[in-house]
């Protein structure tokens, strides 16, 4: 078994373990090696292994693909250019090719690499951006999914398959209004794919050239989550050809689907959710399981007795079970997850800080999460909200945030914020809120909005429209357009937070990395000084080599330390 494991005390690279058949483990990358793609720049599983148990991976550093040989050694492969979604096939790497050329201009296309060494071939060009390549057990066909500009992959995408003898290629499923995901192989002339054709990302089954496709177990469920990363994989299928899904509204669970009845039995396993990433060796599937007690850890599970095995994880020292918040699912009205102080006594209602995800196609899950266990020890609640646009609720609700991000988030959040004053569960007078990216993006704009928070706290926020649709990365080089519409300044004006400072009146807490791609530093910066002309209360913390998402030991600790000074403060 093979997985990676973040280092943030080894400047936040990431490493490679393998588990041997005795369950000894084996770390294969030492520093300063770094397994991480960059492709779209939110990467995806920088790894794959040869039926021979060879890894092959992309580098950080240099973005390389690197063989790891018998005596350990990495050793190059591919370069010129970034990689991911990779998988060996017949003596040959297959994966996503990312290019980026001197004039800025970025070219996709699906390649295949010799392991014995030797040019790149390629396979499928012309389309912004390929994902899931996968090629049929008798090696005659390739299946991949593609999309173009201006659509995100939950938007609408399209399942192709190119005859690799002939080059001839056909759509099979799929376009601007259907989001089709994941195609893995029945047989060499049928496939499994996930479709949100019903509202609901649902497993279905087709045939080589496309036609009817057959819902295996049609249900108002998710069985994917959006693809912000290459190389996930939502189910996988068994040796014995049963499909171990994942599936359920915002958090997933891990079940056994009979493609041939329809029959879903769910496993009882000790998680209350699991990542969009499972692999099966025989009858046993291994993925990445969490619950509020349990961090995200590599699990092994027996689909036909539901026996878990932990071969990894990433959080092993854990503070006392007592110190760890138990989240209660809640109606604010938008489905939120509670988790009450249970720190040093107070009299009164307790403070809290509403915790707004990123994405913002993404969801808050019920995973453990220290940073929450850090607060509600201290005696500072948390709520973590799944405003309107949030996934793990159906198509329908996911397209609710089109045109109405700034809007549409800010109200779920200010309401969250009431009905925790409205249950009793919190001061009203104490209530911050905190989020990232998108999160920080309505943070700032929650504060601007109302005067409902007594502070905030944007980890690397957005707070100009015009900036991120003009020079974000080409991933979500259009997103803003879905999320807002197009491109008018009096719109922008009306929405951004950087065009509505004058009305913070709270204190603020900004967190910013310096070497950030996707919200570059400019934009809290920017925040800042408005604020300070203001002369309203504001905190800037600047992080040198840090990008989207601090991965240093010693960042995260200063980051949260000044976190919860700044909510003492505030609170006191």
């Amino acid at each position: 078994m093979w997985w990676t494991e973040d280092r943030p005390d080894e400047g936040g690279r990431t490493t490679i373990v393998c588990r041997a058949p005795d369950g000894t483990h084996r770390e294969l990358l030492r520093a300063p090696w770094s397994a991480c793609t960059r492709v779209h720049e939110y990467g995806g599983r920088p790894y794959t292994v040869t039926p021979g148990g060879q890894v092959v991976f992309a580098n950080l550093s240099d973005q390389r693909l690197y063989l790891l040989g018998d005596d350990g050694e990495p050793k190059p492969l591919a370069g010129d250019g970034r990689y991911a979604d990779l998988l060996v096939h017949d003596g040959r790497l297959w994966g996503v090719r990312e290019r980026h050329g001197d004039d800025g201009e970025i070219a996709r296309a699906i390649v295949s690499v010799p392991l014995a060494g030797g040019d790149p071939r390629t396979w499928v060009t012309g389309c912004d951006f390929y994902a899931s390549p996968t090629v049929s057990p008798d090696g005659r066909h390739l299946a991949y999914v593609c999309w173009n500009h201006p659509l995100m992959p939950w938007d609408g995408t399209e399942l192709r398959v190119v005859d690799l003898s002939s080059g001839e290629q056909w759509t099979v499923r799929g376009g601007p209004a259907e989001s089709v995901l994941a195609p893995a192989w029945k047989d060499d002339a049928h496939l499994y794919l996930i479709s949100d054709c019903s509202g609901w990302w649902n497993l279905y089954e087709i045939g080589l050239r496309g036609g009817d496709a057959r819902a295996l177990h049609p249900v108002e469920e998710e069985f994917a989550a959006p693809p912000w990363q290459l190389g996930g994989r939502p189910y996988t299928v068994l040796g014995d050809g049963r499909l171990a899904v994942l599936h359920g509204r915002g958090d997933l669970r891990l079940g056994v689907l009979d493609p041939a009845s329809g029959t879903l039995t769910d496993l009882d396993v000790p998680c209350s959710g699991w990542d969009a990433a499972l692999a099966a060796e025989g009858t046993s599937v291994v993925g990445v399981g969490y619950s509020a007690t349990l961090p995200r850890s590599v699990l092994q599970v027996d689909a036909d007795t539901g026996t878990s095995t932990a071969l990894g994880r990433h959080d092993a020292r854990l503070p006392a079970p007592s110190y760890l918040p138990l989240p209660r699912a809640v109606e604010t009205p938008a489905p939120a997850f509670l988790y009450p102080p249970h720190g040093p006594a107070t009299t009164g209602a307790p403070p809290y800080v509403i915790f707004v995800h990123g994405g913002p196609t993404a969801h808050a899950d019920s995973a453990l999460d220290l940073e929450k266990a850090f607060l509600t020890s201290r005696g500072i609640g948390v709520l973590d909200v799944n405003y309107g646009g949030s996934t793990g609720y159906g198509r329908r609700y996911r397209d609710r945030l089109k045109g109405q991000w700034g809007r549409l988030d800010v109200a779920d959040t200010i309401a969250a914020a009431q009905w925790l004053a409205g249950e009793g569960l919190a001061d009203p007078a104490k209530i911050a809120v905190r989020g990232g990216s998108a999160g920080g993006w309505t943070v700032l704009a929650v504060c601007c909005r109302s005067d409902v928070f007594a502070g905030g706290v944007s980890y690397y926020g957005i707070s100009a429209l015009a900036p991120l649709a003009q020079h974000t990365h080409d991933f979500e080089s259009h997103y803003v357009e879905w999320l807002v519409g197009p491109e008018d300044p009096h719109v922008y004006a009306a929405r951004e937070p950087l065009g509505l400072v004058d009305g913070v009146s709270c204190p603020m807490l900004l967190l910013q990395g310096l070497d950030d791609p996707v919200v570059p530093p400019q934009q809290s910066a920017a925040f800042a000084d408005a604020l300070a002309e203001r002369g309203v209360p504001c905190t800037y913390l600047a992080f040198d080599g840090e990008s989207h998402g601090f991965r240093r030991a010693e960042t995260r600790a200063a980051a949260l330390a000044a976190e919860l000074a700044f909510y003492q403060q505030l609170f006191a």
